[in-house]
């Protein structure tokens, strides 16, 4: 049975104290309210790992770097390598967003580099893919992000790919406060899901998370998570609010 995952995404926000205090409230509520159908993440700044790592309890919240370095080491003034990661205590790595490929030009070769990475030092990637708006109004979505895929994480053994979290982002619903509607939001994951029992099988796809990463609030969370290929959220904006998140945590 998969996994539900609701993981959120601060992206550059927060400083460690900011941070610190938001990871508190939400470990707070979470034992308070209890959430053990539902796997927890915090994706937070590399300078804030450690400290929300000692902060939260690990056995009941996950910690997430955004992001990794291609290279294990070396002479790369500024990057952050996946030992690194994983020295901090953090289990989890946002490989793929968006706003790293159109920002950053991450490509799929860069994005392999860092999976066979994240996997080899034992952290969950949870690895992005979506569309923007002219792929979306052009009919060429559900193609598109397949093969996103098919370039990086169906490259992979069925063994790592069965290690791995899926989250779709449609670009286009990304800090727009346009969402998806829930039949466009399903329609994407079982697209999604169908690739992925094509490429390793029926048991390797129905094991697989496939979160939603598009403006997801506590008012929508319920009606997406409904839809049977939906099995959790990426939270940008609203997980910076533990009220927010928990809300979402909830809609289970």
């Amino acid at each position: 049975m998969r996994q539900k995952i609701v993981a959120g995404n601060w992206k550059l926000n927060t400083t460690v104290q900011e941070g610190v205090e938001l990871a508190k409230a939400v470990d707070t509520i979470v034992a308070e309210q209890g959430a053990e159908d539902v796997v927890v993440v915090l994706g937070v700044p590399f300078t804030h790992l450690t400290k929300v790592a000692e902060t939260v309890n690990t056995e009941r919240i996950g910690v997430a770097s955004q992001n990794c370095a291609a290279e294990a080491k070396g002479a790369y003034t500024g990057e952050v390598s996946v030992s690194m990661i994983k020295s901090t205590g953090a289990k989890y790595v946002i490989l793929g967003h968006s706003e790293r490929r159109e920002y950053y030009g991450e490509t799929s070769e860069t994005l392999n580099k860092k999976l066979a990475l994240a996997l080899e030092a034992g952290l969950t990637p949870i690895y992005c893919c979506g569309e923007a708006l002219d792929i979306r109004e052009a009919g060429t979505h559900n193609e598109f992000v397949v093969n996103q895929l098919e370039e990086t994480v169906f490259q992979l053994s069925a063994e790592d790919f069965k290690k791995i979290v899926i989250a779709y982002e449609p670009i286009w619903a990304i800090g727009t406060g346009v969402t998806a509607s829930s039949a466009q939001a399903q329609d994407m994951h079982a697209n999604l899901r169908a690739a992925i029992t094509a490429k390793f099988g029926e048991e390797v796809a129905e094991g697989t998370s496939i979160l939603y990463g598009g403006s997801c609030n506590p008012k929508n969370a319920n009606e997406l998570f409904s839809n049977k290929d939906v099995d959790g959220g990426l939270i940008g904006g609203a997980s910076l609010k533990a009220e927010d998140f928990i809300g979402i945590i909830n809609a289970y």
